[in-house]
């Protein structure tokens, strides 16, 4: 469930929601990282790669007080992915860590953000040239595809 949320006039019902989006995506991210790199830590798997799809609301706030919230746990998908990067390094492992950030992507978010006004969701994608799940797809692909000694840091759109 998505909410428009500001934080100025937010109600207890919209901070708890605040902590479901925290929840989904900065600790589940963080749990699932985890867990990805002891299984292959585990399988003795050393050529893995993790890769975390954020988004540019991780490296500029969105000029709506709807999103700032999100943004905010985007931003920590960003640091997360970096530190992650770097904490790989420091232990030698050959495991990369790559943040797709696509920019504006024709999916259910935006109409689920502003359900109860179908028009405004709809005036969001308006007439931009929007990315679409397979753009997405193929920057993973591309990352997923790239030889050992390449680490691919992050994708962001052409703007």
């Amino acid at each position: 469930v998505n909410l428009p949320h500001k934080h100025l006039n937010g109600t207890v019902d919209l901070h708890l929601y605040l902590v479901v989006i925290l929840q989904v995506n900065v600790i589940a991210l963080s749990v699932c990282t985890r867990e990805a790199y002891q299984s292959m830590k585990e399988r003795n798997v050393d050529d893995g790669h993790i890769i975390n799809v954020n988004g540019m609301s991780g490296h500029w706030v969105v000029h709506s007080a709807d999103v700032h919230f999100y943004c905010s746990t985007k931003y920590a998908v960003t640091a997360l992915t970096e530190g992650l990067r770097q904490e790989l390094r420091d232990a030698k492992s050959h495991i990369r860590a790559t943040c797709i950030s696509p920019g504006l992507v024709e999916t259910e978010f935006v109409y689920r953000l502003y359900r109860e006004n179908p028009e405004k969701a709809a005036a969001t994608y308006g007439d931009k040239k929007c990315l679409q799940a397979g753009d997405v797809a193929s920057a993973v692909v591309y990352a997923l595809s790239s030889p050992p000694h390449v680490q691919v840091i992050m994708f962001i759109p052409v703007l």
